[in-house]
């Protein structure tokens, strides 16, 4: 059987569930292979892996009601013919059902033979029953309606009502659920923003400035892949959402100083860094992953950047290495739940339960610890996350201000827009609020 872009989205999904992988670069490297030539098919891929992920709490209570056995035993390449079949009948309603149901049992039978009955009988059940969906009123049952209606775990759904109130909660999951804007943020070591947005606009993209950021550009529209861009070869551009851009903002690391990335990564950030520096001074980038470092070192050198120097390092391990401290400025971007960006990466809220979250709380102590101990008298410490839970945020930090009486709060920069200014003086942003990836950020200054 030819791949087509349902089974290819089966397998992806397949690979998200039993690797715990993520779904971007897993599609990423199936769209670079070619085996879809046509954009359409391409297209239909995307947005069926996405689709189905972001709507996963939905579709699976639907199944559970079609479906007399146990859902739990189910195997998970057939649960995910199951879910992508029922997305395109829910969702897509371009796309015949007849037409859903016989590739669904077409994949079975060559994956799941076994499966391919029970399949076609839910599915078949489905269209009879149109969904067989029954969700509770959002006046009578607040919760429950949006956890099933806009597919986020209950748990997650509750914790919000109490952050943001049901309305609150209820635009914040039906942000979650909305197709992200693509930005960039331009190099100013090589381009300025009105030389991007020309070029890129001549490449077919629908291309605006970004509204927060002075560096980012938005993209829409199907112009050219963005990779094979001369923007992109030329290491014009980055691909950066505009929250995240702002944390360097918040930075604001001056040419010739000495800056630590204590948790780098890829090195989004730590080019956003030496560019805002005039790639002058020196940035040490760690991080605990070699192979994130061997990404970053390939980055800088699209980028042009030629200040950062990496070291794979666990910063939870003290070192008495006197040359190791005396920073000017340290950007500590900690692990943690990445609930501020579900609209990218949807299968997290399938994977993060409260107790990860108390985890993350934990490791982001002993991070922000260390990290403050590397940080000259006199230097600024920020600390960021892209989440929206209080545990990984603003509590994390009066913690740590509570322990540290050598450490006390810093506003922030007079270009943060007021809607991103919390009343602790904490950079916040959210999907719902401002049309970005939801961030933290806390500015924390050692005293001399």
């Amino acid at each position: 059987m030819k791949e087509t872009p349902r089974s290819l989205a089966v397998a992806i999904l397949n690979r998200v569930d039993r690797a715990g992988l993520f779904a971007e670069p897993l599609l990423d490297r199936c769209l670079s292979r070619n085996i879809l030539v046509n954009d359409r098919d391409r297209r239909l891929l995307t947005e069926i892996v996405y689709g189905t992920l972001r709507m996963r709490g939905r579709i699976d209570g639907i199944i559970a009601r079609l479906y007399r056995g146990d859902m739990g035993a189910m195997e998970t390449g057939v649960k995910n013919i199951l879910r992508t079949a029922l997305y395109q009948l829910l969702y897509m309603d371009r796309i015949p059902g007849f037409a859903v149901v016989d590739e669904a049992v077409k994949i079975a039978k060559r994956s799941h033979p076994a499966g391919s009955g029970l399949i076609n009988a839910v599915l078949r059940n489905a269209i009879r029953r149109k969904g067989a969906a029954s969700d509770p009123g959002l006046s009578e049952d607040p919760e429950a309606h949006i956890s099933q209606v806009h597919s986020h775990p209950s748990w997650l759904v509750k914790r919000w009502i109490g952050l943001f109130g049901v309305e609150g909660a209820l635009a914040l999951c039906r942000a979650n659920n909305g197709i992200p804007p693509l930005t960039v943020r331009v190099n100013r070591l090589k381009a300025s923003r009105a030389k991007v947005l020309e070029d890129l606009v001549r490449d077919g993209f629908d291309a605006q400035e970004t509204a927060f950021s002075a560096e980012g550009i938005v993209l829409s529209g199907h112009g050219a892949a963005l990779r094979e861009t001369e923007s992109w070869r030329e290491g014009r551009i980055q691909i950066q959402d505009e929250a995240s851009q702002l944390i360097s903002v918040l930075v604001d690391p001056q040419p010739g100083e000495r800056i630590l990335d204590a948790c780098a990564g890829v090195g989004v950030k730590a080019s956003h860094l030496a560019e805002r520096m005039g790639n002058r001074g020196s940035i040490a980038a760690l991080d605990i992953s070699g192979e994130k470092l061997k990404a970053l070192n390939g980055n800088m050198k699209r980028l042009g950047v030629g200040i950062v120097k990496t070291a794979v390092r666990d910063l939870t391990e003290k070192r008495d290495d006197p040359k190791e401290g005396g920073f000017d400025r340290v950007l500590l971007d900690v692990p943690c739940s990445g609930l501020g960006t579900l609209r990218r990466n949807p299968e997290i809220k399938w994977r993060v339960a409260p107790a990860e979250v108390e985890r993350n709380a934990s490791l982001q102590g002993r991070l922000l610890e260390r990290a403050a101990d590397l940080l000259k008298p006199g230097g600024i410490l920020v600390y960021s996350t892209c989440t929206i839970l209080p545990e990984e945020n603003e509590d994390a930090v009066a913690a740590f201000l509570s322990r540290r009486g050598d450490f006390q709060s810093a506003g922030l920069p007079d270009s943060i827009p007021s809607g991103m200014r919390s009343v602790e003086g904490f950079f916040k942003t959210r999907p719902d609020l401002h049309g970005t990836d939801g961030f933290f950020g806390a500015i924390l200054l050692r005293r001399t």
